[in-house]
């Protein structure tokens, strides 16, 4: 198994656990905000990049 897959895999099982012991909208504004405040910590060059690769690209 491939490191992203577990990371895949991690983050489901955290996002399932979360629905299970917090309220739903609770557990939505974990699962939506970590990525949006992870994304707004970028500098805006790497933002840029981001924006400019492909999904397949990221893990190079």
């Amino acid at each position: 198994m491939s490191n992203r897959a577990k990371v895949a895999a991690g983050g489901v099982v955290v996002g399932v656990i979360l629905l299970w012991l917090l309220p739903f909208w609770a557990a939505l504004l974990v699962i939506v905000g970590v990525p949006v405040g992870a994304y707004l910590l970028l500098d805006p060059s790497q933002r840029k990049r981001l924006r400019r690769v492909g999904r397949k690209e990221l893990g190079r």
